[in-house]
């Protein structure tokens, strides 16, 4: 019986299809939003497309060449991936390999490729605690024994994530971990109380820079100094309400010319929001709903607990993620520097969100079919 279950047939191609349609908008929108920089900073309009494009197409081909390795083969690779990953987060400080932007300290330089280690250090998470949580289900809900442990490794990185000055990171490896532990079957009261002290160490963060304290008290009245700290939010929400219900038209954006900073990457959509208006967002966030939703169903149906919790929690990384930059974008955040899955410049981010669609694919070729009850006719 075991067997049969385990049997691979075909991937979900309703995920495989809103993936197409999520990622060929990131790139139409990339190219819309980042021609007026990309021309006054490097001379060529079509400088960052180029880029995306590149990405995109090597993000495509891993997606394919993942949907096809037996998603169980990872657990086998956990101790390696843990060491790879704290060893590319750890030459991230080393000078000459870690490169400094924007007040932080986030990616890695090694020869021609750049890429941003914590990016990694999602997937590799959700592998991680994936495959731990699988084998402790039969004392789950002992606090100390089933729950805790895991959360070492978690807050190792989670510490070195928050060293490279990147909350917003931090912020979804604290989310997606804890929805993590709830679909393990840990106890609501197990989850509260990490919540409560997520949220505790996380003010701890923001109150003792100056500079994290301006961005959160920013967000709240942003329009209290527009032309300073309240700028990149204020640009933002003049973006979205610019659009009104149908938009100001596709590459009509006005806040791209050099109004709104990082409009290609964390703020792409407020852009999306002003030239494809609330339609154009509505439809986007349809495909973000149906994929999560697609998501869902092929790792609940999967035949083996670890199957089930990589499922889930891909779909939480990527959830969280955009739940967090839209908050961001429309002011319900602080700004966090987090890109939006499958639209945002940036070359890891696709790649590894890509390459977690891969994952989650084939976790939906070894769905279990619902069983349909048999018909009798009745004489």
């Amino acid at each position: 019986m075991e067997e049969q279950q385990l049997r691979k047939g075909q991937p979900d191609f309703i995920i495989l299809i809103l993936t197409f349609i999520l990622t060929g908008i990131g790139l139409v929108m990339v190219y819309s939003s980042s021609q007026i920089h990309a021309y006054t900073g490097w001379g060529d309009s079509t400088y960052f497309i180029k880029q995306q494009v590149r990405n995109g197409m090597l993000g495509l081909v891993v997606m394919f060449v993942v949907m096809n390795i037996p998603y169980r083969i990872y657990r086998k690779f956990i101790p390696l991936i843990l060491l790879g990953l704290l060893v590319l987060m750890t030459l991230v400080f080393i000078p000459g390999l870690g490169v400094e932007a924007k007040g932080a300290q986030r990616w890695l330089y090694i020869g021609p490729i750049n890429l941003q280690p914590s990016e990694l250090v999602k997937i590799g998470l959700v592998i991680y605690l994936a495959s731990i949580y699988s084998k402790k289900q039969e004392y789950i809900s002992d606090f100390k024994r089933g729950v805790v442990p895991p959360l070492v490794v978690v807050a190792i990185f989670f510490t070195l994530i928050l060293m490279q000055r990147d909350l917003g990171t931090g912020m979804s490896v604290i989310f997606f971990t804890l929805v993590m532990i709830f679909c393990s079957g840990a106890q609501f009261k197990h989850i509260l109380g990490l919540g409560i002290l997520s949220g505790i160490i996380g003010s701890i963060f923001i109150f003792t820079q100056s500079y994290r304290l301006e961005r959160f008290t920013s967000f709240l009245d942003p329009w209290s100094d527009p032309l300073g700290s309240g700028f990149q939010l204020t640009q933002s929400l003049i973006a979205i309400g610019n659009g009104g219900f149908l938009g100001k038209g596709f590459g009509n954006s006005i806040q791209k010319y050099m109004y709104l900073p990082e409009a290609h990457t964390d703020f792409i959509f407020a852009i999306i929001a002003e030239e494809l208006g609330l339609l154009g967002i509505s439809f986007i966030l349809l495909c973000y709903v149906l994929l999560l939703l697609r998501g869902i169903r092929a790792a609940v149906r999967c035949p083996d607990s670890f199957g089930t919790l990589l499922g889930i929690g891909i779909v939480a990384m990527i959830g969280v993620q955009v739940l967090i930059n839209i908050a961001v974008v429309s002011g319900r955040l602080p700004v966090t520097g987090i890109t939006l899955p499958f639209l945002s410049y940036g070359g890891t981010s696709l790649i590894l969100t890509l390459s977690s669609i891969g994952i989650l694919l084939n976790v939906s070729r070894y769905a279990v079919e619902e069983e349909v009850p048999n018909q009798r006719s009745v004489n």
